[in-house]
C-alpha cells in the first residue's frame, strides 16, 4: 500500500482496477475493490496496514464494471462494511440487472475488438444510496457524491473540496505511453456523456486526482485536467 497524501493510499500489485483506501475517525473505507482476484490481496496489504477487515466500515463504489466490484463479494463478506453507491447503478451491484455497454456497431473497429455483453454480475447488497451531491461524512473530512455518467449510467465521483482531492472512478484514466485518455469504448455506452461529466470535474479544479486506472496526479493537476477536458468539445 502507498500513501499518496495524508490519510489517502492506493493499494498496490493489483491487476486492474485502482482500489483506494482512507483512514477515518472510525477505521477506514475502501474504495472500489478490483476483479475478484484482488480481494485477498486487498485484506493482506490491509493487515500489513495495522488494520483488519473488522476496521473496514464502509466500501464506497463508482461503478459497477468488474474490474471495480469483482472483488465486493469477498471483501463485504470479510468486513461486513456498509456498501454505499449511487442509486442508479444498485441494481447492477446486487446483480439484477447487467451494466449496459455500446452496441458493437457503434464502435471504431479496434473498440470491436475487445467488446463483449455484460452478464449480470454476483449480487452484492447496497446499504446506503448516494444522488448527485449527497456527502459520506465519515469517509475522509466528508466526500462529496458528484454523478459522473457516460462510461455507466450511474457513475459517480468522488470529491473532497476542502483539500480539493478527487476520485475520478473510470471517467478519466491516467496510462501510458499518452497520459491522460477518455475510458475505454467498448465499455463506455455513451462518450458524449462521459465528456460534459469530465468537463464538471475540470470546473471543480482539483489538486489531486485518483483514476480508476494509472498513477495518481499531485502536480499541475487543475491545469492538466482542464486542458485535456476542452478536447472533447
Amino acid at each position: 500500500m502507498q500513501q499518496i497524501v495524508p490519510g489517502l493510499f492506493t493499494f498496490t500489485g493489483l491487476f486492474a482496477g485502482r482500489v483506494y483506501l482512507t483512514e477515518d475517525a472510525d477505521g477506514v473505507s475502501i474504495i472500489d475493490t478490483g476483479i475478484a482476484s484482488a480481494a485477498p490481496k486487498i485484506l493482506s496489504q490491509l493487515r500489513a496496514h495495522g488494520r483488519g477487515p473488522g476496521d473496514v466500515r464502509r466500501i464506497l463504489i463508482t461503478h459497477a464494471h468488474s474490474d471495480h466490484v469483482g472483488g465486493l463479494p469477498a471483501l463485504h463478506e470479510a468486513t461486513g462494511a456498509e456498501v454505499i453507491a449511487s442509486y442508479v447503478e444498485r441494481p447492477y451491484i446486487e446483480g439484477k440487472a447487467a451494466v449496459p455497454v455500446p452496441e458493437p456497431a457503434s464502435l471504431p473497429l479496434l473498440a470491436r475488438l475487445t467488446w463483449r455483453r455484460l452478464g449480470p454480475l454476483p449480487g452484492t447488497p447496497v446499504d446506503r444510496e448516494l444522488a448527485d451531491g449527497d456527502v459520506i461524512p465519515e469517509a475522509l473530512g466528508g466526500l462529496q457524491a458528484v454523478f459522473t455518467p457516460g462510461h455507466s449510467p450511474g457513475h459517480i465521483s468522488l470529491w473532497q473540496p476542502d483539500r480539493r482531492i478527487l476520485i475520478t472512478g473510470d471517467v478519466i484514466a491516467n496510462l501510458p505511453p499518452g497520459g491522460l485518455r477518455p475510458p475505454f469504448a467498448a465499455f463506455t455506452p455513451d462518450m458524449a456523456e462521459n465528456w460534459r461529466s469530465l468537463r464538471r470535474l475540470a470546473a471543480l479544479d482539483p489538486a489531486v486526482m485518483c483514476f480508476g486506472h494509472g498513477r495518481p496526479l499531485t502536480e499541475d493537476t487543475a491545469a492538466r485536467l482542464r486542458q485535456f477536458a476542452d478536447r472533447g468539445r
